[in-house]
């Protein structure tokens, strides 16, 4: 039996790509026909869903611009008796806004602009768009509900509060949220206490997927009045979502707790002005229960799960949306690597994946039988080619040039730049990608050697502290014992010379690893990192050697993002620099 007085509503968690009009569309129309056979009356896409978030210059080209607006303009009729809110960048009055086009009935119904355009981290919205300032509230069939894009909820006073103040059912806010560990806890905190201050239902639509180095997990929400989870989308996959509101218990929970309004009627200098616009539609009923498979139960993913399928996705849409197939990784042998082996063996299926290990003279026997054993554990191909008949050839032509007669550092590079060598000719002629191996304690402190184990096309696990490397190789064995256990007990070394250890250049990593947290991360000083325990010996070398590499890091592929300060988007220091603060 039809239920009038109840609205479903579908939270469309998609992946689109960058610059794919029209493959994005594709996404688009797919999930509304889902939803609309599910029920749906109002169906929620993400921010900036018909470009792809973040469309950076794109925006800055007129033909990018009008073939978005067509994009959009096609999406009218394809679902006329639902509501359709899709993000995408849009021209009003001369000024480009990041909004949410709201259409119903074949028509746009409404513009709505964003209002806080953020500009720190990753993100850098203001270079591109103006800012809203005025909102929108929708009235259908005794639903009144709002759209808020991303930002513009995170704020305590803004287009949200003055809706609230309006009086609403039902808020949507749709969203382009980068991942780092952990930050969904942050996301539902924050959007548990929007919910309790507005007094109504809350839908947060998150998108999905990689983008160069950002990951999207989705994670997508709906809030009751209470601030109860009602509904949750999967972590780190493409989901609809589909949720029933009864409009009813809204308007009780308002009269029986007015301060609700609270937040806005204390700020109402800050509010927005809120125009109305009536919806001639007439409500889809409710008729059948939600289908399983769309009912948005999902649990979200925690700790090393979180992060291994972070790092999945972030390989698997780089190459996909990049137009790479398949994937190259030099094996040593070496923690590094066979991470690294593992998510690309995940991301891609092990078909697609091939391992070059490449001994040297200095190289023990036991890493390159772990690294032949690793690529037979995974499924991927594997071959061996020793460098030292190369490497030896390089000392003879150099020879004329100066050479000590100890190893130096420049002979450690010469086979390191020989291995990258060998990987980027196979994927010249063979056309994998490479995927660089070098983990965030390395990156962080120039351990790495320039057009050598830096030479590839994405970094995986470049924000990826060494500790970590270790946690999330266990984590990966959990399911199957792919790492052969002699990776994990024996010390690291890059074996680039006799009885080589890396800690003969760093300190341990258990001291390491907390010293780069502390200054790349949380920009700590000296001083307050030498207070926390840490010997100032050991902070200043460190910090010696994170401010010397910047240039390294500048010339390095992107890679994932996993922390909150990552380097790349997130840091960006000048590489000529002489502050020793």
């Amino acid at each position: 039996m039809a239920n009038s007085e109840m609205w479903r509503i579908a939270l469309a968690q998609t992946n689109p790509s960058v610059g794919d009009l029209s493959g994005n569309t594709v996404q688009i129309r797919d999930a509304l026909e889902r939803a609309g056979n599910a029920g749906a009356a109002i169906i929620a896409f993400p921010e900036l869903a018909i470009t792809g978030y973040p469309p950076e210059d794109l925006l800055l080209k007129p033909g990018f611009l009008a073939a978005a607006h067509q994009a959009v303009e096609s999406l009218r009729s394809a679902a006329p008796e639902r509501l359709i809110v899709v993000g995408a960048p849009w021209v009003v009055d001369g000024i480009l806004y990041n909004a949410a086009v709201v259409m119903a009935g074949g028509e746009i119904l409404a513009v709505v602009p964003k209002h806080h355009l953020p500009t720190y981290g990753v993100f850098d919205e203001d270079r591109y768009f103006g800012r809203g300032d005025q909102t929108v509230r929708f009235h259908w069939a005794g639903l009144r509900f709002g759209v808020t894009i991303c930002e513009d909820l995170w704020y305590p006073v803004g287009p949200a509060t003055s809706l609230a103040t309006a009086g609403i059912d039902l808020l949507l806010n749709i969203n382009g949220s980068p991942f780092y560990r952990g930050k969904w806890r942050q996301r539902q905190s924050m959007l548990e206490t929007r919910a309790s201050d507005s007094g109504c239902y809350l839908a947060y639509i998150n998108m999905v997927g990689g983008q160069d180095e950002l990951i999207f997990d989705g994670n997508s929400l709906l809030l009751d009045p209470e601030a109860r989870v009602m509904a949750r989308g999967r972590s780190m996959e493409d989901d609809l979502i589909l949720a029933d509101i009864p409009v009813r218990e809204v308007l009780a929970s308002w009269l029986r707790d007015p301060r609700r309004r609270w937040s806005a009627t204390e700020e109402i200098g800050s509010l927005v002005s809120v125009s109305d616009v009536t919806i001639d539609l007439p409500q889809p009923p409710v008729e059948e229960p939600i289908p399983c498979e769309m009912a948005g139960d999902a649990e979200p993913l925690h700790g090393d799960a979180e992060a291994y399928a972070a790092l999945v996705l972030g390989v698997r849409d780089y190459l996909r949306k990049s137009g790479f197939g398949t994937a190259l990784v030099g094996l040593s042998g070496g923690i590094d690597s066979s991470l690294t082996a593992c998510v690309a063996a995940d991301a891609l299926g092990p078909e697609n994946v091939t391992a070059i290990a490449m001994p040297s003279r200095y190289s023990s026997d036991a890493s390159t039988e772990d690294a032949v054993q690793l690529a037979e554990n995974l499924g991927i191909a594997c071959h061996i080619v020793p460098i030292d008949q190369v490497h030896q050839a390089f000392r003879g032509v150099l020879q004329p040039l100066g050479q000590p007669e100890e190893i130096d550092l420049a002979d450690e590079n010469v086979q390191a730049r020989i291995r990258g060598t060998i990987l980027m000719t196979y994927s010249n002629r063979f056309g994998p990608i490479v995927l660089t191996t070098g983990n965030k304690s390395e990156m962080a402190v120039g351990y790495t050697t320039l057009y050598g184990d830096m030479a590839g096309g994405y970094a995986v696990i470049k924000d990826v502290p060494k500790l970590d490397v270790y946690r999330l190789c266990r984590y990966r064995n959990s399911h199957s014992e792919v790492i052969p256990e002699r990776v994990f007990t024996k010390a690291p070394s890059a074996e680039l010379k006799p009885d080589q250890a890396d800690t003969d250049s760093l300190p341990p990593f258990e001291i390491l690893d907390p010293i780069i947290e502390r200054y790349v991360e949380r920009d700590q000083s000296l001083a307050e990192i030498v207070a926390a325990g840490y010997p100032e010996a050991e902070v200043a070398r460190v910090i010696h050697l994170v401010d010397r590499s910047e240039f390294k890091r500048r010339q390095a592929p992107p890679g994932v993002k996993l922390t909150p300060r990552a380097f790349g988007r997130d840091r960006r220091l000048p590489i000529a620099n002489r502050y020793r603060g």
